[in-house]
């Protein structure tokens, strides 16, 4: 299944949500947990509005954590009322989030629970924490499932529709096997880095995807390191061409030009850069770094 009809899947189920919650809220009569209810109906609202489900939009964002502190606050409030939403912390557990995120869901949860001891009598009590933590191990190797495929997903997809743009991490084994490529046919192949601001990376990136030849790879090291592959017939049309490139790119920061057959280490040549002036170094020999 694309990623588009599982997007409009999700944000379906999300706008559901939003309106079983209202409808909850419209029916709870204590005035706090009725503005919770209307505070969670918002949020999934809001976040099958807004947000975009692909893998080009990191799950290093927290937004589950509103919910959660939501939930601990309805538990906290009136636990004999809503103790059934307990088993919520579970499916809270399961979507890829940061780390500190999932940290701080389990510590929630166990504080939730906790309370519950004199509500519920000691064997439920015991018996309601051992599923919960039993549902909720389920929910986290789900959530590190999925974030497992989402990574293997972007070291393999373009970060811009369309254009040859690539994660940083494919950079080495690429330049590994574009310089076996250039000894092989005999060309002149070089690596160009680019530093910028951050506010600038992506307008820079898609220019430079687009003033390059479609065989040829950039790269996206980090917000503010944009790489690139450049491949030419021999040393005297990779100046031409490079100077042409770089006029054309209008950049402000720094740039360095690499031949492959003299670079070292990429790391060197990036921690250069990062100390390096502005305007476009052309590195020639083989001893530089």
């Amino acid at each position: 299944m694309q990623t588009k009809y599982k997007s409009v899947l999700l944000r379906g189920n999300l706008l559901i949500a939003a309106v079983l919650m209202a409808l909850l809220a419209t029916r709870t009569q204590p005035l706090i947990d009725t503005l919770l209810m209307w505070l969670a109906a918002a949020w999934l609202g809001l976040t099958a509005l807004l947000l975009t489900f692909d893998h080009r939009r990191p799950a290093t964002l927290p937004w589950q954590l509103l919910p959660s502190l939501l939930l601990a606050a309805l538990l906290w409030g009136e636990p004999g009322r809503h103790v059934t939403w307990l088993w919520a912390w579970a499916m809270l557990l399961m979507l890829p989030q940061p780390r500190w995120v999932l940290l701080l869901g389990s510590l929630l949860a166990l504080a939730t629970w906790w309370p519950l001891k004199n509500l519920l009598g000691l064997e439920q009590w015991v018996l309601s924490g051992l599923l919960l933590a039993a549902l909720m191990l389920l929910g986290l190797s789900r959530a590190l499932d999925l974030r497992a495929r989402r990574q293997n997903a972007l070291r393999r997809a373009r970060l811009v529709p369309g254009l040859p743009l690539w994660p940083g991490n494919r950079l080495l084994g690429d330049l590994i096997l574009e310089r076996k490529r250039s000894l092989r046919e005999g060309v002149h192949a070089e690596l160009l880095l680019l530093h910028t601001p951050r506010h600038r990376c992506w307008p820079l990136a898609q220019r430079l995807c687009r003033l390059t030849y479609r065989f040829e790879r950039c790269y996206r090291l980090d917000p503010t390191t944009l790489a690139a592959l450049l491949t030419s017939r021999d040393p005297e049309q990779a100046d031409t061409r490079r100077e042409r490139l770089w006029r054309a790119l209008e950049a402000r920061g720094p740039a360095r030009a690499i031949p492959l057959a003299g670079l070292l280490s990429l790391d060197d040549e990036r921690h250069a850069l990062s100390h390096q002036s502005a305007g476009l170094w052309v590195i020639k020999g083989a001893d530089h770094a």
